[in-house]
């Protein structure tokens, strides 16, 4: 009897969840992956960087996946609203919550409610084409921009503000952002965190990116590294790109006109303005058994927009226990909420790795179904699925849905970029007919 399983959530983890369940169980099982937006593929399309295409070829792994016998993409579908977890587990022998974090975690500081102030999911959202960020107001018209965490995902945004039309013009960036980008006035961005170089989680690939900008270039104060011999502690990776964090230090190009400033030891305490936001305040640190500890001395940092690249949330969904402290759905070690739902990926871990480490995530939630003895109880989960959302009026998309948007992108597309994304629901689905 087949077993019949819903995975909840179209990116990294939805569709290596599947992946494992189809090595398991090949045939024997009905997948659906079920998700809110009409299209798949989750942070691989509205959060992977536009100009790192490289990385987003992992979709054609995903669409194997799809394309596999029992698998199905029912898209336009939010759980929680227009079904619940608790009818999902109802029509199906087993659900996984692959739902990410889509939230940013809150500054928590004075100011962090002025327009200026934005997450990076938000951010990230409005320059990837993410229908919930399309209409997203950001303030470029400032010399100054502050970005305040120091992972990927800050150089990320730190990198979009910098690069000319033309080095994004390649890209898959949305339409409004490169449009709002020629206009933009910020030629000094600022890199905040509150400890040093050797503490900084940058991957080197990220960090020598920096290097090789057309009007930009990254400046780091030479007092904030630490000796050259304490190098020699570290990992060969981080030791890798803290020797770029170096070669910032000792440049002496002053021709580009664009700064992206590196600002470590750097702890954020308010974001003051006239009713927006106008500068950050933040305060010197200094480390003490690796913790950033203050010093009293306050600096400003002149800006129009404030990023946070501080981490994100978990939703939260009715009927599925949640851990407040991590921002995340609360499992055992195997992905196990309870006997017959799990959950993989950032709502299992938090926002940790990269799109691969979910990976594992998706054969862990697989044993755990077979430790369990889940089995199938015999019905057709999509019919009935299919029978519900219809008697809601809900309209769901498919993946030959997405192959139509897919098309049309890839054929809307301005010289030399991969696509032209269509960002809001109302226009995927005005495309379906």
């Amino acid at each position: 009897m087949s077993l019949n399983i819903a995975i909840i959530g179209a990116g990294p983890a939805g569709y290596y969840t599947a992946e494992a369940a189809l090595k398991h169980w090949g045939g024997a099982a009905r997948i659906d992956i079920i998700d809110r937006l009409p299209t798949p593929y989750g942070l691989i399309r509205a959060g992977v960087a536009p100009d790192h295409q490289s990385i987003k070829a992992v979709t054609k792994r995903y669409e194997a996946t799809n394309l596999g016998a029992g698998v199905r993409f029912v898209g336009n579908v939010s759980v929680g609203s227009d079904v619940t977890v608790a009818e999902l587990l109802n029509i199906y022998d087993a659900v996984v919550l692959s739902v990410g974090a889509p939230h940013d975690k809150p500054i928590g500081i004075p100011g962090d409610d002025l327009p200026g102030v934005l997450g990076s999911a938000a951010f990230v959202g409005w320059y990837n084409g993410h229908p919930d960020f399309a209409d997203l107001q950001v303030p470029l018209s400032h010399h100054g921009a502050a970005i305040i965490g120091n992972g990927n995902v800050a150089i990320d945004c730190a990198r979009i503000l910098a690069k000319t039309p033309d080095e994004l013009a390649v890209s898959d960036i949305a339409g409004h952002a490169i449009d709002a980008l020629r206009q933009s006035a910020v030629r000094d961005i600022h890199i905040v965190g509150r400890r040093g170089p050797h503490q900084a989680s940058f991957t080197t690939k990220e960090a020598g990116e920096l290097g090789h900008l057309e009007r930009a270039r990254p400046v780091l104060r030479a007092g904030d590294l630490p000796p050259l011999a304490d190098d020699a502690a570290l990992d060969p990776g981080h030791r890798k790109m803290v020797t770029h964090l170096r070669s910032f230090a000792e440049t002496t190009d002053t021709a580009k006109p664009v700064t992206i400033n590196f600002e470590f030891f750097r702890r954020p305490v308010a974001v003051e303005g006239n009713g927006k936001a106008e500068r950050l305040i933040v305060e010197t640190t200094m480390l003490e058994n690796g913790q950033a500890v203050g010093t009293g001395e306050l600096h400003a940092i002149p800006c129009g927009l404030v990023v946070a690249c501080i981490g994100y949330r978990t939703a939260t969904i009715e009927g599925v226990p949640y851990d407040a402290a991590n921002g995340r759905f609360d499992s055992d070690d195997a992905g196990r909420v309870f006997q017959g739902l799990y959950v993989s990926g950032w709502a299992r871990r938090g926002p940790s790795g990269t799109i691969g480490t979910n990976r594992p995530d998706g054969f862990s939630v697989v044993e755990a179904i077979v430790a369990d003895g889940v089995v199938g109880k015999g019905g057709d989960a999509p019919a009935a699925l299919d029978a519900l959302l219809n008697s809601r009026g809900v309209r769901a998309t498919h993946f030959d849905h997405w192959q139509v948007i897919d098309a049309h992108e890839i054929g809307q597309a301005r010289p030399g970029a991969p696509r032209e994304k269509l960002v809001r629901v109302a226009d995927m689905l005005g495309l379906l007919g």
